[in-house]
């Protein structure tokens, strides 16, 4: 593997690839389903943090217009501007999400859609264990995962010239971190994409 720094790598894919990445994956229509059943599962006006927001679109911008509170991160500079710019009424942070700090309890539902695949294994179960801390009781946590293991770089990715970088555990792995981290998982599904797929779970703080 290139010995480059893998989260520069990341930060650097998506600055380069953020339009033709909405366009790959439809941005305006993904996640449609996953974010009805966020909706019914939170209270209204409820907080809702993006891990790996992107431009934020779908997720900020559909939430924030049906009144809940978003606060969206992504690594890429150039995702967060186009986030501020398409969703100014969301709020945004560039930052790692690995790094991020934010106080107990202060999110309805955490979803991260397609970010933790792009984290480093060693960092995955402690960031998971401070998405529980931050959920309130009852909360929900939302994630696509890895369905198997994968850590690389792919080169040329979406024909853009950026390379971009993975790393991921097996969905039985992951399931046991959530776990580990305090939290129920009550459903996990298989989301297929291309000749492979990833893992969608949805899982749980405990009531108080």
């Amino acid at each position: 593997m290139d010995p480059e720094d893998p989260k520069e790598i990341v930060r650097r894919g998506y600055d380069i690839v953020s339009s033709r990445y909405d366009e790959a994956y439809g941005a305006e229509t993904k996640y449609r389903q996953w974010l009805g059943d966020v909706r019914r599962r939170i209270p209204p006006g409820g907080t809702v943090l993006d891990l790996g927001c992107g431009s934020g679109v779908p997720v900020a911008r559909d939430l924030a217009a049906d009144g809940y509170r978003v606060i969206g991160v992504d690594i890429s500079e150039v995702q967060i501007r186009r986030a501020r710019a398409r969703v100014p009424e969301a709020e945004f942070i560039c930052a790692d999400a690995s790094a991020v700090s934010f106080e107990a309890a202060s999110f309805d539902a955490v979803v991260s859609f397609y970010a933790l695949i792009h984290i480093p294994l060693p960092e995955q179960p402690p960031l998971l264990r401070r998405i529980a801390e931050w959920l309130r009781p009852g909360g929900w946590f939302v994630a696509t995962t890895g369905y198997g293991a994968r850590t690389g770089v792919e080169e040329n990715w979406l024909g853009s010239g950026a390379a971009m970088w993975w790393s991921h555990a097996d969905a039985a792995t992951n399931r046991t971190w959530i776990t580990e981290a305090g939290l129920t998982v009550e459903r996990e599904e298989f989301v297929p994409e291309g000749a492979g797929g990833h893992a969608l779970f949805w899982a749980r703080r405990g009531s108080l």
